[in-house]
């Protein structure tokens, strides 16, 4: 047979047979051309041989990498320069690490946070070290846009001005989803706006004002569910009073205590109400103690924790709770005073676009008199023009005092939940671009991924988001971010506010996105686009259902790897039985333990000879389905009949 012959038959090149036939034993020369046919066979069967244990080395080798090294994690650390005040996501992108990793560091150190929540110095610098960081101070001379408006309006509430006059009350209510915070509110106001909200689940921060012996109230609602954390933190900031809500059937529970947590932030004084008194299983004793767990005494226990047993069904109890609510504004009415006098300044505690109205947001005047016709800005951004002026109720008002919640109409432009807004008179030097300030809401309220990173090895979902508020797509977005993982990324190709337009469809077409619609829907004519398009729109009412199915999406799309991992070793003491395919050996278990196990490599002189299954143990001639270090036992094995006495086995173990 022609040695090119052999090598086409060997699928190599004459040259690589040449080469590799000494190291099976053939020396047949550099230069040979022809070989014996006898020969050839010989050189067939040691080729195909040597192949097989190549391989199965290659297999051992593999197998005895991934079970025995341990892949440590990337060591992160540095030095790094942080404000006084920072978001945990700037905090996170400035370690360079996910958003997740920083978040579980901080629940480790009994910091409930989100993404977007601040946390001071101290708090990073704890954080920082615990994750390899020399956390340094960072020398603060310029004060952000965002603070500028924020301190204008400290110092304008702090103002000692002599004009000052008595103001509405504001009261936070706050607790944890479904202990009953709106059927509170719906008790004190004779109305049902739980009926309003999906699945009774309050989705939007709502104000509302009441009277109550000739005093104005001002309620903000905000909603208890985990995904708007931010926007309970905003209801906090723009309060006076705040009411924590436990159900006493329920006692506290994780949003209760966030709750707490802000409201003790933010240093506002509060009543805590028991609800749902009317319960069977109610015990307002096991709430209390619930409460004392958490350093809130109450006063009938000796503290200062003021508590009223209510019944939000019954009306029970709602005379006494709004009673020790005016006696607290009473109590603390120096800082419930301001000028009506003067420009009107407030906080956006909601913002959304309306298809008859365009853009609309609800302001909370917190200081001056807000009236039709005035110009509002952030800073230097323009925002509009007030058109009309509407109440809590929908009807139109002239102006809005401070205290006042108030819907206002004639924007240019969403503003964003818990910004602050001025009237100005000098509009010369404001920016009209309403173009560019879009763009910088995009990129304020902008998906990032929590590693930054662009791998071709990372699977994304890709989404192109639209709510009817702004709020809920904040809350929308930071949930997402908390549900990313190093394998699958979660990328929010668009996000607006509205209907979904055939703009969307396309644009969802052009990245394989899938469209989530939140309480907002498409037209038919976008729908039937999407279904020649072959673009999924999914429509949500409960914040909760989204969250919960794109979790489920990434639970499908995970990938289960198998790895083989080393569970213990044996030496073998004796061999009983050796057949073709098989041994009857005795040893010792040296480290770990041992089972029945199809993955068993036989180790001689620290070296890999062989792989097979161990179908069968006994221990003390009974069957073992484990046997543990320092016990000696028998076993059958499968597989190449090549053990001998003073091999080592090593046993592996599967798993996903």
């Amino acid at each position: 047979m022609n040695v090119a012959d052999l090598a086409r038959k060997l699928s190599v090149t004459g040259n690589e047979l040449l080469e590799k036939l000494p190291q099976l034993g053939f020396d047949i020369g550099r230069r040979a051309i022809k070989i014996d046919d006898r020969l050839a066979d010989k050189i067939i069967d040691a080729w195909k041989r040597n192949a097989k244990i190549a391989k199965e080395k290659a297999k051992i080798d593999e197998i005895r990498g991934v079970g025995q090294v341990v892949a440590e994690e990337k060591v992160v650390g540095g030095q790094i320069k942080v404000p006084s005040v920072i978001t945990v996501r700037e905090f996170a992108a400035l370690m360079g690490l996910p958003i997740n990793k920083v978040l579980m560091e901080l629940m480790k150190n009994g910091v409930l946070a989100s993404m977007n929540e601040r946390i001071d110095f101290d708090t990073a610098g704890i954080i920082g070290s615990e994750l390899g960081f020399e956390v340094s101070p960072l020398e603060e001379n310029s004060v952000s846009v965002n603070n500028e408006s924020e301190n204008k309006l400290k110092n304008i509430l702090a103002d000692d001005d002599e004009n000052k006059i008595a103001r509405p009350p504001v009261i936070v209510v706050m607790g944890h989803v479904d202990h009953g915070k709106t059927k509170i509110l719906d008790a004190i106001r004779k109305t049902d706006v739980v009926s309003g909200e999906s699945g009774g689940i309050t989705q939007h921060v709502g104000a509302y004002q009441v009277h109550r012996h000739d005093r104005l109230i001002t309620f903000i609602d905000t909603p208890g569910h985990e995904a708007f954390t931010a926007m309970r933190s905003r209801g906090a900031r723009v309060a006076d009073i705040a009411i924590l809500v436990v159900a006493a059937d329920d006692g506290v529970q994780p949003q209760t205590k966030e709750a707490i947590k802000i409201i003790q932030d933010a240093g506002l004084p509060f009543v805590v109400a028991i609800n749902k008194i009317d319960k069977p299983e109610a015990d307002i004793e096991k709430a209390k103690q619930d409460l004392s767990a958490n350093n809130l005494l109450p006063e009938d226990w000796g503290g200062k924790t003021i508590c009223v047993p209510v019944s939000a069904k019954t009306g029970q109890g709602i005379d006494d709770l709004l009673e020790t609510v005016l006696l607290l504004a009473d109590i603390n009415k120096e800082s419930m005073l301001s000028n009506p006098d003067k420009q009107a300044i407030g906080t956006i505690v909601e913002s959304h676009i309306d298809k008859g109205e365009g853009p609309v947001a609800t302001i909370l005047i917190q200081s001056g008199t807000l009236r039709i016709g005035d110009v509002i800005c952030n800073c230097n951004d323009y925002f509009g023009k007030v058109r009309n002026l509407k109440d809590y109720k929908g009807d139109s008002i002239k102006e809005a005092l401070p205290g006042t919640p108030a819907r206002i109409l004639g924007l240019k432009v969403c503003p964003a939940v818990g910004s602050i807004l001025e009237v100005t008179k000098e509009t010369k030097c404001l920016n009209k671009d309403v173009k560019s300030q879009r763009q910088k809401q995009e990129r304020d309220h902008s998906f990032v991924s929590a590693n930054g990173e662009d791998d071709a090895n990372i699977k994304s979902i890709n989404l192109i988001i639209k709510a009817d508020v702004l709020g809920s797509l904040e809350a929308i977005i930071e949930s997402l971010a908390k549900l990313e993982t190093k394998e699958i990324k979660i990328k929010v190709v668009s996000k607006g506010l509205g209907l979904i337009s055939e703009a969307d469809v396309l644009k969802a077409e052009a990245t394989g996105a899938a469209i989530i619609g939140f309480h907002v829907k498409p037209a038919q004519t976008t729908a039937n686009l999407a279904r020649d398009k072959k673009v999924e729109i999914k429509s949500y009412e409960v914040i909760y259902h989204l969250i919960e199915n794109i979790e489920d999406q990434m639970k499908d799309m995970a990938i289960k790897e198998k790895a083989k991992i080393l569970i213990g070793k044996l030496v073998v003491l004796k061999v009983f039985r050796k057949e073709a395919k098989s041994m009857i050996i005795g040893g010792r278990v040296d480290d770990g333990f041992i089972m029945p196990s199809e993955v068993v490599i036989v180790i001689r002189d620290g070296q890999a000879l062989t792989s097979g299954k161990v179908t069968r143990i006994e221990l003390a001639k009974q069957l073992a389905e484990k046997v543990n270090s320092g016990q000696e036992c028998g076993l059958s094995f499968e597989g190449n009949s090549v053990i001998e006495e003073k091999d080592g086995l090593e046993f592996y173990q599967e798993e996903k």
